[in-house]
């Protein structure tokens, strides 16, 4: 773990007289009043012994303490509701949204104060300089947590930014290894990161597809660059050539030349490191250069529900097979309940990461309830040890702040469907 001393800005008084072993003032969180119940004018009078109280007549009526208030805890999401993959975004946020509502209902308390579950919205557009930008507004805030990026090119750089000012963040969705290589006690992740994925796509091309030669297109992303480099090296473990390797940008549209340099060398597969709103486009043109025997290979990134309306429905969608983290929704252990109740606050809006969003804000809040504190330097302990039924999975993390037991499912599409593989 790195810096085992940080600033936390929620620490005040209150934490300065736990360390210091003297309280002889009391603290209140910010919101709160004068200590113990008492109303403004009474700590005043008891704060200055000789003074006269004013005469009972003549006193204004008692305003109700700030202390009865419900205590308002802001989760933060962070991802792209802006964007080529808006969609994506904003499903996600639906997730935590969903799990804000519930966790309103349950009338939970931390230091007997009703708490009052509120969303902060932010948008990174899926950029990593709006990243950065988003982490420091939320960090300038105080937020209690956040729950995002959802890209590992996003995630990435924010994962420092909060680690420095005590902000935790947990990612329903990106998958990047090195996003929790650095150790902080600040990040971590609820879905399966890209090498169980590509561990379990190598072994099922080699074992079920029958490829032998594959090609490779690295999107330049943080996400593509750090999946590429996964398959590229399991695949040669596993005795698949590696045939040619292109590259692309995250913004690009027109890949037919890459495709036909690739088409010269016969490849049996080609692995996309990107995202789905390249691998349609992509898919479409492997159609026009009658590319329809050669597979697509990919991670989560391009494994969504809406893959098969950004690629047309074309002929080389049924030669996609995709991994992702986790399980489908009717494998999940309350993932057709929970889906339904999706679907009634957020008709037609579902992807795939608003339930790992749902479980990432159910198990912070569960963590600041044990703690009895909304303060990350105190409910970071009881986040380490969580033990949470999620509607995704049993959550518990290991010491880096990982899945204990990632789930992987393969995917491919059948009459214009994403279907799990058996």
């Amino acid at each position: 773990m790195h810096a085992s001393i940080r600033h936390f800005p929620w620490a005040g008084p209150a934490l300065l007289c736990t360390l210091l072993g003297s309280c002889g003032l009391a603290w209140a969180l910010p919101g709160s009043g004068p200590a113990n119940g008492q109303s403004a004018g009474a700590s005043a009078a008891a704060a200055a012994p000789g003074t006269a109280a004013a005469p009972a007549a003549t006193a204004a009526p008692a305003a109700p303490s700030s202390a009865d208030a419900p205590l308002v805890v802001r989760i933060a999401h962070a991802g792209p509701v802006s964007g080529p993959i808006a969609s994506l975004g904003k499903d996600e946020e639906n997730g935590v949204r969903m799990a804000l509502d519930d966790l309103n209902a349950k009338g939970l308390e931390i230091g007997g104060r009703k708490l009052r579950w509120k969303l902060e919205a932010g948008d990174d557009g899926g950029d990593p300089g709006q990243a950065v930008a988003l982490a420091r507004r939320l960090c300038d805030k105080k937020v209690a947590a956040v729950v995002g990026h959802l890209q590992s090119g996003t995630t990435l750089p924010a994962t420092s930014i909060y680690h420095d000012c005590g902000i935790v963040m947990v990612t329903p969705a990106a998958s990047n290894p090195a996003i929790t290589q650095a150790g902080y006690d600040t990040t971590y992740r609820v879905i399966a990161d890209d090498r169980a994925m590509v561990d379990a796509l190598v072994a099922h091309a080699v074992g079920k597809l029958g490829v032998k030669r594959a090609a490779i297109i690295d999107d330049r992303s943080a996400y593509g660059q750090g999946i590429v480099a996964l398959f590229e090296a399991e695949a040669r473990e596993q005795g698949i050539e590696i045939v040619d390797k292109q590259f692309t940008g995250d913004k690009a549209t027109d890949f037919v030349p890459i495709l036909t340099a690739i088409k010269g060398k016969k490849p049996d597969a080609i692995f996309f490191g990107g995202l789905d709103a390249q691998a349609g486009p992509m898919l479409r043109q492997m159609a026009q250069l009658a590319m329809d025997k050669v597979r697509l290979l990919g991670g989560d990134g391009l494994c969504t529900l809406r893959l098969p309306e950004l690629a047309g429905n074309t002929s080389p969608l049924r030669n996609v097979t995709c991994a992702v983290g986790g399980s489908p929704l009717e494998r999940m252990p309350g993932g057709a309940a929970w889906k339904q109740r999706y679907d009634q606050r957020f008709p037609d809006q579902y992807q795939v990461f608003s339930p790992y969003a749902y479980d990432a804000t159910m198990v912070l809040a569960q963590a600041m309830v044990r703690a009895d504190s909304i303060r990350p330097d105190a409910y970071i302990p009881y986040l380490r040890q969580t033990r949470h039924d999620g509607v995704t999975a049993p959550i518990a993390f290991t010491p880096q702040g990982e899945l204990q037991a990632p789930v992987v499912t393969l995917y491919h599409y059948a009459q214009g469907v994403r279907k799990p593989l058996p």
